[in-house]
């Protein structure tokens, strides 16, 4: 694997860091945001205190880090159908993550009249939770047939059952208004760990090669 390869898909790895900094950085602006109870996405609502600089630290150099790595994904795997699919699910994630900051919430998020710009970020959000739901997917049966590994995919397995799981508790905390805060972290935290996996797996020579050609 070149070094221009290696790089690309180390940016996989940063993503968590990225997000767990650029979350926690920004809420240390917005005077008495609770990360159990509000959405991330309050961080750059209409009218916060960090609406100009949240998706500067968070949105957009997450959709530039998911970018390039699925990039590196295509390149690494680019013997396979299906993994080149997984690659443009992760840059679609990518889209989604520059279209949840383009395109800011209105006031507290949840208005009874959304304006045009709630719900493109509504369905920016939902690319986001799709793109790497199936990505996710595509790898609990590529793991072990593709990167020789069943560890990951088990783990992406694992991943996509804990990523539907907890978007089920974020739809009843919304509708309860309690934890909410905490169901997301839970749900987008499951899917750039997965990310963070499949990065690490991919780092790694196939335990089989002679199986990618077949796929």
């Amino acid at each position: 694997m070149n070094p221009l390869d290696r790089l690309l898909l180390a940016t996989g790895l940063l993503i968590p860091l990225w997000l767990l900094a650029g979350v926690w950085l920004t809420a240390q602006a917005y005077p008495g945001y609770d990360h159990l109870q509000q959405a991330m996405s309050q961080l750059g609502a209409e009218g916060s205190p960090t609406q100009l600089w949240s998706p500067r630290v968070s949105n957009f150099p997450l959709a530039v880090l998911f970018a390039l790595f699925a990039w590196g994904l295509a390149r690494r795997w680019q013997g396979s159908t299906l993994a080149r699919v997984s690659a443009v699910l992760v840059l679609l994630h990518g889209l989604g993550s520059l279209g949840t900051g383009w395109f800011p919430c209105d006031q507290g998020c949840a208005p009874a009249q959304p304006s045009l710009s709630q719900q493109l970020h509504n369905l920016s959000g939902l690319l986001m939770f799709l793109s790497l739901t199936l990505a996710s997917a595509l790898w609990a049966w590529l793991g072990k047939r593709l990167a020789g590994s069943r560890t990951l995919a088990l783990f992406s397995l694992a991943c996509v059952v804990l990523a539907i799981a907890t978007v089920v508790l974020m739809g009843q905390a919304a509708q309860s208004g309690h934890l909410f805060g905490l169901y997301q972290r839970l749900n987008y935290g499951i899917s750039v760990i997965w990310v963070a996996g499949l990065a690490w797996a991919s780092l790694r020579p196939p335990a089989n090669a002679l199986r990618m050609a077949a796929i």
